[in-house]
């Protein structure tokens, strides 16, 4: 039976572990020049309805190391975007590739793509989540922490995709979140729920200091995302104090580490100073994003 991989609680506990031990070996095999071909003659379509650096980048050089093959597919060239119905995509698709990842607007369109797709479908980043990140920043904390288990995450700034990710990902991984948004910005209540009704720990307040005091990591990301433009002068103005900067993070535990997973706009959700000082573990992170989706393509497609 395939599997997709379209929200982080998509996977157990015991296959998030397998994952990461994966990733993990894959990285130290890149690092020393270890060839590790397990995908070879496997294709990954890769769908993008929103731009992308960072996933475009990390899935296609995953796929090449991995000795497979990776199809880049800009939406707006494709029959789909002149109204092809998901459905027919998805099961044409399946028939030429191994596996689709798709960046989409719409939580949605991926779950319809994973309906119809007879091939593992991978959410490449929607509104509602983005569960690849939340593998590179759990591989980037216990990397840094050895364990994971009980640490203190705080999310600052709005309550969006990687937010909702986030806070489901308490439930897999032992740690507890508190999340410091402004009223009007906080994360999915239905995510909040579920999380909590499976065991995961979450907090939720509006000062940024309550959410980061002996915070271990501190997270944030933009206060404007993609189709939040029309947005920008409001959202700049509610979300002023909700930046990650030096002195919020006096609040923090010593030896806090900082995670953001780009793009960032420097001296809005995060000081200049704080990311490219020593508590920034945003380079690391940004890294992991290839080997955790190698080891979630090898995962997925060795079933």
């Amino acid at each position: 039976m395939k599997k997709d991989f379209i929200s982080i609680l998509d996977i157990s506990k015991a296959e998030l572990e397998g994952i990461l031990n994966e990733a993990e070996k894959l990285k130290r095999q890149k690092k020393a020049g270890v060839p590790h071909a397990l995908l070879a003659g496997k294709t990954l379509a890769m769908i993008f309805e929103k731009a992308s650096t960072r996933t475009h980048i990390s899935f296609e050089v995953g796929m090449n190391e991995l000795g497979g093959h990776a199809l880049f597919l800009n939406a707006r060239d494709m029959q789909i975007w002149r109204g092809e119905e998901i459905r027919d995509t998805a099961r044409a698709a399946s028939r030429y590739v191994s596996a689709i990842m798709i960046r989409a607007y719409k939580h949605s369109t991926i779950e319809e793509f994973a309906k119809y797709a007879t091939i593992p479908v991978i959410n490449g980043l929607s509104d509602l989540e983005h569960p690849c990140q939340l593998l590179a920043d759990i591989m980037t904390m216990k990397e840094h922490f050895n364990s994971i288990r009980d640490l203190n995450v705080a999310w600052v700034g709005d309550g969006n995709n990687v937010c909702n990710s986030l806070i489901l990902s308490t439930v897999l991984t032992d740690y507890d979140v508190t999340v410091a948004t402004p009223k009007g910005y906080e994360p999915d209540d239905a995510i909040v729920k579920k999380a909590r009704s499976l065991g995961g720990h979450v907090t939720l307040v509006r000062k940024p200091e309550d959410a980061v005091n002996d915070a271990d990591v501190i997270v944030t990301d933009t206060w404007i995302s993609m189709g939040d433009d029309q947005e920008r002068d409001v959202r700049l103005k509610v979300f002023a104090r909700y930046t990650v900067d030096t002195p919020l993070l006096r609040h923090a535990s010593p030896g806090a580490r900082v995670l953001h997973c780009l793009p960032a706009h420097r001296g809005q959700e995060i000081a200049d100073d704080v990311m490219e000082g020593g508590q920034s573990l945003v380079w690391d992170e940004a890294e992991n994003r290839l080997h955790a989706q190698k080891a979630l393509l090898v995962w997925l497609l060795k079933q």
